[in-house]
Formats: C-alpha cells, sequence, structure tokens
C-alpha cells in the first residue's frame, strides 16, 4: 500500500485507532443557542467518519456555560447532554471511527459573548489582547469549581459512549491562560513558578482519573511554544512559555495520568501561527468583525482596522509573523519530536497537513505518532481515501486562505475558497450540505 504508514493502527494506552490521521478540532455553531445538540452538528462530524480518519476530535464542547466561545456551540455541562452525545458517538462508530471529546473552557478568550455571563473568568483580570474580552481573576474556590467542571464532562463523555476525552489546554483558552508565563500573573499558589502556573491543569487531569478511572483515553492538547509576542502592532508580549517549559509540562502530564499529547503553538486564537495562512482575509474579517462589535473592548476599533486602508498593513504585519506560505506543513513537527521524546506517549501534530508524502515520513523519522488535520478536511472530506488510492495530494487542496474560520463567526461552516469550486452556487451547495438531512422532516 502506497504511504502504508499512514494506514497503520496507533495504540494508546486504553484506545487503538485504525490510522494515523485525525480530524482535528473544528466545528460551526450547528447547535442551539442553550448549548444542547442537533442534527447538524451529527451530520457534520460523520461526513469525515465517512471519510476515513481514523479518529475525530470534537470541536470546543465548553463544560459550563460561562466557558463558551461563541453561542450554538453543543456543551457538556449537565447530565441532558449525555444522549446528544451518545447519539454523536453513535453515528460515527458506524464507519469505524473513534470519537474523542474535547472538554474546554475559554476563560476570558472569546469570539461572541452570550447573553448569560458577559464577562469571563481568567487567571488574571487583565482583558484579553485580541479582542478585549472582559474578565475577572478566579479565586481559589472558583478554581475548584472549574475543576470538577472539567471532572464531570469527562464522565458524561464516558457514560455516553464516546472514546477518550482530550483536555483543550492550547491557544490561548483558560488553560493556556494560567500555564503561560505571558498571561497568568497571580501571585497564589497557582502563578508564579511553572510548577504553580501547572498546578490547575494538574489538579483537572487528576480529578478527571479519579472521576473515570484509569481505564478511559485522555489525551491534551498543548502549545508547545507559545509566540505571545508575534503580532507588535497589537503590543502583545512578551513571549510567554518556551518549548523547555511545555516538555517539563508534558512529562508531568503523564505523571498525572495523560494518555497522549497533541501539539500546536500560539497563546491566543487566531495566531499568525495557528492557523498559519497564505494571506489574512481582510474583507472577510471586517464582515466578521461587523457581527463582534459589541461584544468585547477592542472590537469595533479591530472592525475599523480590517476594514480601512489600515488593513493593507495589518495583513502584511500578520503574514510576516506567520512565516512563508511554503512552510505551513509540518511547522511544529519539531516541537513535537521534542515533547515525544520527553515525554514517552504518543504524540498528535497538527498544522495544516495535507500531504501524504509528509505525513508518511514525519511518522516513519518518529517526529510523531499522528496528526490531526482540520482545515484540508474541511476542503476535501474524503482525503484519507484519497491517500489510500495512492495519491500524494488532493486535486484541488486546501490553500490555507482561512475564509473558513473567519466565515464562521456568522456563516456555516465549510470552504469559501470560490476558487475550489466550478461556480459559486456549487461552493455554497456544498457549505449548506451540513443540512441535510434535517432536524426535522
Amino acid at each position: 500500500m502506497a504511504f502504508e504508514d499512514i494506514f497503520q493502527p496507533l495504540s494508546f494506552r486504553n484506545l487503538t485507532v485504525k490510522n494515523r490521521i485525525f480530524r482535528s478540532n473544528v466545528s460551526g455553531r450547528f447547535d442551539n443557542y442553550d448549548g444542547s445538540g442537533n442534527q447538524a452538528r451529527i451530520n457534520w462530524e460523520t461526513r469525515f467518519a465517512k471519510g476515513g480518519v481514523g479518529a475525530i476530535i470534537s470541536s470546543f464542547v465548553p463544560v459550563h456555560v460561562r466557558g463558551r466561545i461563541v453561542p450554538n456551540y453543543a456543551m457538556i455541562d449537565d447530565d441532558s447532554r449525555i444522549p446528544f452525545w451518545r447519539a454523536v458517538g453513535r453515528a460515527v462508530h458506524e464507519h469505524d471511527c473513534k470519537f474523542i471529546l474535547q472538554l474546554s473552557h475559554g476563560g476570558r478568550q472569546r469570539d461572541i459573548n452570550g447573553i448569560e455571563y458577559p464577562k469571563g473568568l481568567s487567571s488574571t483580570g487583565k482583558s484579553d489582547p485580541i479582542h478585549g474580552f472582559a474578565c475577572e481573576r478566579m479565586t481559589v474556590a472558583q478554581i475548584h469549581e472549574v475543576v470538577d467542571q472539567f471532572a464531570e464532562g469527562a464522565r458524561r463523555a464516558r457514560e455516553a459512549g464516546l472514546d477518550g476525552v482530550e483536555l483543550h489546554g492550547a491557544n490561548g483558552y483558560l488553560i493556556t491562560q494560567f500555564l503561560s508565563s505571558a498571561i497568568n500573573d497571580r501571585k497564589d499558589e497557582y502563578g508564579g513558578s511553572l510548577e504553580n502556573r501547572a498546578r490547575f491543569v494538574l489538579e483537572v487531569v487528576r480529578a478527571i482519573r479519579a472521576r473515570v478511572g484509569d481505564d478511559f483515553h485522555l489525551q491534551m492538547k498543548i502549545s508547545a511554544q507559545e509566540f505571545d509576542d508575534a503580532i507588535a502592532f497589537l503590543g502583545i508580549g512578551p513571549s510567554g512559555n518556551t518549548l523547555d517549559e511545555s516538555v517539563q509540562v508534558a512529562r508531568w502530564l503523564v505523571e498525572a495520568g495523560v494518555d497522549a499529547l497533541h501539539v500546536s503553538t500560539g497563546s491566543f486564537f487566531p495566531h499568525p501561527r495557528n492557523p498559519a495562512g497564505a494571506d489574512l482575509p481582510v474583507e472577510d474579517l471586517a464582515q466578521s468583525y461587523d457581527t463582534m462589535i459589541s461584544s468585547g473592548e477592542r472590537t469595533f476599533a479591530n472592525f475599523l482596522l480590517f476594514s480601512g486602508m489600515s488593513g493593507i498593513l495589518a495583513r502584511r504585519a500578520w503574514n510576516d509573523a506567520a512565516g512563508p506560505p511554503e512552510e505551513i506543513e509540518g511547522k511544529n513537527l519539531p516541537d513535537a519530536r521534542a515533547i515525544k521524546m520527553a515525554a514517552r506517549v504518543p504524540v498528535i501534530c497538527t498544522g495544516g497537513f495535507q500531504t501524504a508524502s509528509v505525513i508518511a515520513r514525519a511518522l516513519r523519522q518518529g517526529d510523531c505518532d499522528a496528526v490531526s488535520i482540520a482545515r484540508p478536511l474541511i476542503a476535501n472530506n474524503d482525503l484519507v481515501e484519497i491517500f489510500r488510492r495512492g495519491q500524494d495530494r488532493a486535486d484541488r487542496p486546501c490553500t490555507y486562505c482561512n475564509k473558513c474560520l473567519v466565515n464562521v463567526v456568522e456563516n456555516p461552516l465549510g470552504c469559501y475558497d470560490q476558487s475550489r469550486f466550478e461556480s459559486r452556487e456549487a461552493m455554497v451547495a456544498q457549505i449548506m450540505s451540513v443540512f441535510d438531512p434535517p432536524p426535522f422532516r
């Protein structure tokens, strides 16, 4: 078989996946405002299972309504959510695909405020620097409450018959806000030294293990390097956690009971390096920010920035921070290898993968044990089957334009690069196909 390294099963301590391709955590606003799920979410996840991925990592699933990043994301905050996630798991399992639910909490980092909690929780009392979402510094009692919320989310995922959970500890969300030296400014036992900054997530891991036992898969997504100062024109800095610090955190996570690590980058989202793109779609950004204007302290200023002539300068600064487009695929592999060598558990690496030979070489060289893919799978849901046929790349690969992620704030998630379609009508039909079959007939 061509690219046979990709199609070897991957065994974790408590889970075996049929191949080395994971659908990364991504989804649109497909669900209901109250956090209950619907058929569109099931349709969305099932299309990737049909396309041949070995496992799906769910989108951001809040463990509490105060931790959501946008409305209309299905949550795992109550036992009433279990039947829906059981239905998702069953639909995915029909295609010999595993389903890993991502336990998440946005903290101060959001895209659109809901009506319930206009102010987020965080390790700090400082607003997030990208959108200016306000937050309050968590008390120790609130920290313990959120730790329990993560543990209860894991219990519910297990009761739903899912195959494991992933902690979203990367890309600027709540766990990152505790881990990061650039964000965490606490003076108590949850701030200061690396050991103190890691205390929160290690308490989460131990609480999960106490709730679900040792025989349920648990992995953690981590930003190996934070690059918090990547956008100089926003005045963000210092750089944040280094690779050496993340290697140490990875060791502690494994000692506490984590079965695998999922390597990403960046201490906020979106970040020039995640998701790295060939260009920043300024017009699309301006369109999305008109939805976000009322949400954060900086969103109106960002709207003016991206909708005016200054948007050209913003785009240039962003792309300079991202690096050359030809280096997008596999950019995180050196970091993944370093963590894999130190932590001694399987490592999944994310970062624009869509070329079979690149993935197979990374697996063969021991840079990682699997890769996770989001945008290229949105562009080509059947990418794994394309690889299975011996083809190195899809005929119409993802262009990394990032229009999919920019549009998701107010439109259904899908590929918005019209150059990949025969017509705009064909593009819209593909985007809207997620609503078939419909919730009601």
